[in-house]
Parts: C-alpha cells; structure tokens; sequence
C-alpha cells in the first residue's frame, strides 16, 4: 500500500482554475463520501483552502489511486485531466509527509508562517475521521503534521510579523487607501475564519472609526462587528451601505460572487463623483466573492489574491534566515517520523517472534517442572529469571536489525526470513 497526494496549489495554478477545484465547507462530506467508495482507496482526507485543494489517500495500487484522484479533480475543474499535467502535484510516501509538514508549518502558504492553515489541516483530518475516510494512516500522518506545524512556530521567529492572510490583506487596503484605514469607514463581507481574521487585525491597530460586518446570519455580523463597536447586518443591505464606504472586504464561503456590477456599479460612481479616490475592494475568496469585471469599473479598485500573495512575497525578504531554520525543523521531523513509521512497521514482526519465544520458554518450563521439584519457589524464580535474561539477549539483535531495516528491500527479507524460520 503506498500513501499518495494529488492536488493543486496557488503556486502552480492560475486563481480561475483553483476556484473550479475549491471544495466548500458543506460539499466536504459528499467528497469523502465519493471517494471512501472507490475500491483502491482505502482513506481519504480532503483539504481545500484558499490556497490550495489537495486529496491525500492510502491506496491499494499506485497508479490507480494516483487516476482515481486526478479524475476527480479533472471533473471538478471540467477539464480533460491531461489538461492539468502542469498544474497539479502528485507525490507518494515520503514525499507525502515532507510536503504535509511543509503545509501544516506555513513553509507553502502565500504568507510563510501563516497560522490559518494549521486549523485548516486540523479540521481536515477531523471531519475525514468524522465521515469514517480517515484510518490509522492518515490519522497519524496528519496529527503529526500538526505538531510539526506547532514546533516550527515555537521554535523559529517565521510567524514574527504578519503571519495571516486577513493581517496582509489589511496591510494592502491601508497602502492603497493612504497608508492608514484610521477614521475609514469599513466594511467587511463575511463573518467566517477570514473575516474575523480582518476585524482582529482592524482591531490590532487601533482601525478602524467606523465598521460594518455584513454576513447571511445578521445575529453572527452583529456579534464581530461588537469587537470593535461597529453594526452588523444582513447581506441584501450591502448596496447601500458599500456606496458610503471607503473600503470592503469579501471573505464569504459563497461558491457565486456576491459583489458584482449591480452592487459596486453604484459605489462606482459615487466614488468617481464625490470623492476622487476609488472604493478599495479586497477580495479574499476562493472561489472569488467580488466578480472580476468590477475591477474595470472607474473608482473601484480591486485587489485579489495574487495581489495578495505578491505582497506577502516582498515582505518575507527579511525572514530568510528563519524560512532556513523553519525547513530544517521539517527535514529533521520528516526522518524522525520515517524511522518510527519503520519501527511500527517492524513491531507486528518482533512482538510474533517475542510471543513465540515466550510459548517456547513456558512450554519447557512445565516439561522439566518434575525435575525442579527439589527446588525452593524462590531458587525456581531465580531459573526463570536466568531463562528470561538469556532469550532476551538473544532476541535483542534480531529485533535491533528488523526495526532499522523496516521498510526497505533488507527490512522485507529479514521478515520473510523470521516468519518462515520461526513458523510466525
């Protein structure tokens, strides 16, 4: 069985393409239910973020696996699968784990260090093993995944700074909108992760004066918006309310744009007419929440993810240093973990063997039990502890060898050789 990973990641793939392949929160169990059901896959996980739609899987045969993921990403993104050949990442076993890690530790996110995707990587594992898709694999890989991605915060600096992609969209508003959102009227579209997200970074600053949350659920705008005494509201409302702000931030799980022309054509013009500067609007969904053509109307600036992601690059510049110190906590986490996922490998072995010894020693101990009659139970237990040291010396280097070779061509033949010697 090999461990296999097939997705895309913004790095490689256009933002239009991530979009059709984003798997929203409510489509995630009919997901892991479609491919649980596929006889070479024996677990699944799904992560799909922002940034990236990966599906990890335990499979039965290699290239089987690897085509019924690809599959399933061609028809989410409607294109024939040769068409994504440049686009996805396909990797197995070892790789699996260092490209894991690498995401838990935010060494593959936009913004290096960024703390979002450890909870996204959590969940992910979560509801897998909550729709019954993960097993004892996945679940292992995943949950050290976390840790390393815990380490790696801890024991570097590369989470200095901002370390989200809410705290670098707020960034970006503020250098477009004159350098400060202080005293800006803002508001933000969505009441989820992100969203809070932006509202917290408002909030690190001390911006802004003036804050509206527009979201589905008015009761959960309301609440975010309490943090910084702004007004919550429901979505139909935002026509109005987006004509008398200054900037807007979109961060819905909605998989259809719900800023468009006939919401920001207004603005627009009001913009244009009244106040010279244009309307910022900061696009932070995957698939996109603000429709694209909104960005060439005049007075109304729009900015998205590549944006984003361009801006996070230039300020990473001064954490080299850290990134280095970042991937070798992951290098040195990826061979601790191939070495105890040989050991464990190695342990059904050498517990058989152990096991047999053990029926051997019990079994000669009651054959001479006659001949130890004359024995005090005291001089009897000093015989078996004699036994006991003897067969666990013996046993000490066998076991040694099949741990250190679990897992490798050497590993499988010291095995074979154990089972057919020892009738294990």
């Amino acid at each position: 069985m090999s461990v296999i990973v097939v997705g895309l990641e913004q790095q490689q793939t256009p933002l239009d393409l991530l979009e059709r392949v984003t798997i929203p929160e409510e489509a995630i169990g009919k997901a892991l239910a479609n491919l649980r059901d596929r006889s070479n896959l024996a677990e699944v996980v799904v992560l799909s973020t922002c940034l990236r739609t990966e599906l990890y899987a335990v499979v039965e045969r290699f290239h089987e696996g690897v085509a019924d993921l690809q599959d399933y990403l061609a028809a989410l993104a409607g294109r024939p699968a040769v068409a994504l050949e440049d686009n996805w990442t396909v990797l197995f076993d070892d790789g699996v784990t260092s490209h894991l890690f690498e995401v838990a530790a935010g060494l593959r996110s936009s913004v290096p260090g960024e703390t979002e995707v450890l909870g996204q990587v959590r969940r992910a594992l979560d509801r897998a093993e909550a729709e019954r898709a993960a097993g004892p694999v996945l679940s292992g890989l995943f949950r050290q995944a976390v840790q390393v991605g815990r380490r790696v915060r801890s024991s570097t600096a590369i989470a200095r700074g901002s370390t989200s992609l809410s705290h670098v969209a707020v960034e970006v508003a503020a250098a477009h909108a004159g350098g400060s959102l202080a005293n800006r009227k803002v508001v933000v579209v969505g009441a989820g992760d992100m969203g809070a997200g932006v509202v917290e970074a408002l909030a690190r600053r001390g911006w802004p004066a003036r804050l509206v949350v527009a979201n589905r659920t008015t009761r959960r705008a309301a609440a975010l918006a309490a943090r910084l005494d702004g007004e919550g509201m429901g979505l139909e409302e935002l026509r109005d309310v987006v004509a008398a702000s200054d900037v807007v931030f979109a961060s819905t799980a909605a998989a259809l744009p719900v800023l468009d022309e006939a919401v920001l054509g207004h603005a627009a013009a009001q913009r244009a007419r009244e106040h010279g500067a244009p309307l910022v609007v900061v696009d932070l969904g995957v698939p996109r929440n603000v429709d694209p053509g909104v960005g060439d109307l005049a007075g109304i600036e729009l900015l998205d993810m590549d944006d984003l992601t361009r801006h996070a690059e230039a300020s990473i510049a001064g954490r080299k240093a850290e990134l280095v110190a970042a991937h070798d906590i992951v290098r040195t986490e990826v061979d601790r973990f191939r070495a105890d996922e040989r050991a464990r490998g190695a342990a059904p072995v050498v517990s058989a063997l152990r096991g047999r010894v053990e029926e051997v020693r019990q079994a000669e101990l009651e054959r001479h039990r006659a001949r130890l009659a004359g024995l005090s139970d005291e001089q009897i237990r000093a015989v078996d502890a004699v036994v006991r040291d003897v067969l666990a010396k013996v046993l000490h280097q066998p076991s040694v060898a099949l741990k250190e070779a679990a897992g490798t061509p050497r590993g499988e033949r010291l095995v074979e050789a154990l089972r057919t010697l020892f009738d294990l």
